[in-house]
């Protein structure tokens, strides 16, 4: 590790490799920067380790991307993801995935019809020469149309084919403008390999515990400002918002543990003080260091 970072962190990678090799053996250059560089050995080259990690990455931006769309912060716990690509990946990875965008299970499925829907418009420079009169048919006949069933049929036959005014039309993918459309309380992503879709339907516990972790982002953030060391306990109270208190207290566990907490209160003031907006509620946040 110490070679390979030598061209880009050189003092730090010296340090580590005076600290780690050079400490225990006496015979090794004297510096990482007179070593040679390591070559790549193609048998500990992993092809299905680096597809399944590109996979990973793909869904991961997709899933941010439905974040961002939702308005959904990352410290709010989102329930359920679906993705649907052309393998579902093992266990491992899900776990990955769902540590990086904070969600409770990520699923795979080869069909998010229920999440999802198509809309279909006339590409007009190419489908008003072949059917300028009946162009007016053709818009209403789309906008009427089943969106996923419609996919489906272009899918499998090429091409959309229907009547209007007697005139039998048909319009491939190049005649169409298609636009996925999510169903209400799902925001969905995709590009030609995959689909992710995003639950934003939050439930009371997940809104919760959603509160918990901003509440324990703000007290880090006074421990900083406030120049407490990383191992220095504190006191905390809440005042100003009954709602907020009471989530605190509902979660003292979970919040003490994460800042060293060894009481959490209601309705002091002391020490550090700071009002702050936990998700839409404004509360008053006091923190202390306590004794040693």
């Amino acid at each position: 590790l110490a070679k390979l970072s030598a061209p880009m962190i050189p003092f730090m990678a010296e340090e580590i490799y005076l600290n780690l090799v050079r400490s225990i053996d006496k015979n090794a250059p004297e510096s990482v920067h007179l070593c040679d560089f390591p070559k790549a050995d193609a048998a500990f080259v992993d092809k299905k380790l680096e597809e399944d990690m590109e996979e990973v990455l793909d869904i991961v931006v997709m899933g941010r991307a439905c974040r961002n769309t939702a308005n959904i912060k990352n410290r709010q716990p989102i329930g359920t993801m679906f993705v649907k690509a052309d393998h579902a990946l093992s266990d491992f990875y899900k776990e990955i995935i769902e540590d990086e965008l904070n969600v409770k299970k990520v699923v795979f499925t080869e069909d998010v019809r229920d999440f999802t829907t198509y809309t279909f418009k006339p590409q007009l420079r190419t489908v008003g020469p072949k059917y300028g009169k009946q162009l007016g048919g053709i818009q209403k006949t789309l906008a009427s149309l089943d969106g996923n069933a419609a996919m489906d049929e272009l899918n499998a036959n090429g091409a959309l084919v229907f009547e209007v005014n007697g005139v039998q039309v048909s319009l491939t993918k190049d005649d169409l403008l298609i636009e996925m459309t999510q169903k209400e309380g799902y925001v969905s992503e995709a590009d030609a390999k995959m689909t992710v879709v995003l639950d934003s339907n939050l439930s009371e516990e997940l809104i919760e515990e959603g509160n918990v972790n901003e509440i324990i982002s703000k007290i880090q953030t006074m421990r900083k400002e406030a120049g407490f060391e990383v191992m220095d306990h504190i006191r905390v109270s809440f005042s100003g918002n009954e709602k907020i208190a009471q989530v605190a207290q509902s979660n003292y566990d979970a919040i003490a543990g994460k800042v060293l907490a060894d009481s959490i209160t209601a309705g002091e003031t002391f020490g550090t003080v700071k009002e702050w907006n936990v998700n839409g509620e404004k509360v008053t946040i006091s923190v202390e260091k306590t004794a040693e």
